[in-house]
């Protein structure tokens, strides 16, 4: 592993055992396929995928949770299996939704308890509990029992439980799940602020909302259903569609069953298809823009009328269902 590299994934594959499992049920459940990725130190790296895509694992693998079934991990500089003892020290991780801590102790006591599982002599945690809560404002909730906290306030504290020892591998799994708009701003501010802080930081992000990961990551690896479809920068993904055309066609409502007959036309690379009250709203990737007659024929021939058409820049939303065949909510439908 180079020195520059923050994380490496080599081969790594996770499969779940199904007990209970009946009769000519599957006993196991593939969680990762032959993952492999760099991340070099100092990058913000996120990983977008539907729930069930095989973030989750892959973070737990990567912070010494769990075992992968095959390959190996390092993560700075050390194999998380073989050397989990140098791992832990060195990174620390945040999910959302997450309720950390007991909820009979002050937000300033908890912090300071996850400051000396870390060996944080008392002066120092108290400095930097105190710097972190000015940071993200909760100051004046310092005092206040955590069971008391709002899931924003909650989920604003568990952030600075998850930065407070200064680690140099952060790995935020879903951290604005379940968040209010202004509680995601503020958390989104300070992970960007953090990583301006310092060159050497590295922080790992996933999610399945596009625009944050389109805001804060320098790249990006989309995955679906264990296995990574692509990986670049953001820029780099959505320019990867600029030879293609992609529109957005408001239409009155089509038969059933014309999904399939739309997006087998030639040139249609991907189409998804939004039932509206009183018409359906069609997102549309092509080869080209001389596939467009086609389409709006056959939308005719499925009984719809064309009530408004744009051609626009492409989206992360975009690329994914260009990479995946399907949009971010019906992939996750079909994790379900």
């Amino acid at each position: 592993m180079s020195d520059n590299l923050a994380i490496a994934v080599e081969h790594v594959g996770r499969i779940y055992k199904i007990r209970g499992a009946k009769r000519g049920e599957p006993t196991e459940r593939v969680a990762l396929r032959d993952i492999n990725l760099e991340v070099p130190r100092g990058e913000f790296f996120g990983l977008l995928g539907p729930n069930g895509a095989g973030k989750s694992t892959l973070i737990k693998i990567l912070t010494t949770l769990l075992a992968p079934t095959t390959g190996r991990a390092l993560v700075a500089g050390y194999d998380v299996i073989k050397q989990a003892n140098e791992v832990r020290p060195r990174i620390n991780m945040v999910s959302g939704g997450e309720s950390s801590g007991y909820g009979l102790l002050t937000v300033r006591e908890n912090l300071w308890m996850f400051a000396q599982f870390y060996g944080l002599d008392t002066r120092t945690a108290h400095a930097r509990i105190d710097e972190m809560l000015g940071i993200v404002g909760l100051s004046d909730r310092a005092n206040t029992k955590i069971s008391d906290l709002s899931t924003g306030l909650r989920q604003k504290m568990n952030i600075v439980r998850g930065f407070i020892t200064d680690p140099e591998v952060v790995f935020l799994d879903e951290p604005t799940l379940g968040l209010d708009v202004g509680a995601s701003r503020d958390i989104r501010t300070f992970v960007r602020a953090w990583m301006a802080g310092r060159p050497d930081r590295t922080l790992l992000i996933t999610t399945h909302y596009m625009a944050e990961a389109d805001e804060l990551c320098d790249r990006i690896a989309i995955i679906n259903a264990g296995a990574v479809m692509a990986c670049d920068t953001p820029s780099a993904l959505k320019r990867g569609l600029k030879a293609e055309a992609v529109y957005q066609l408001e239409v009155t409502p089509l038969k059933p069953g014309s999904d399939g007959a739309l997006q087998n036309l030639p040139g249609v690379r991907s189409l998804t298809h939004t039932p509206l009250d009183g018409r359906a709203a069609l997102q549309v990737i092509l080869s080209g823009d001389d596939a467009l007659g086609s389409l709006i024929s056959e939308v005719g021939a499925h009984g719809g009328s064309l009530l408004n058409l744009q051609k626009r820049e492409a989206t992360l939303e975009d690329v994914f269902v260009s990479v995946v065949g399907l949009s971010m909510s019906e992939a996750e439908r079909s994790e379900a």
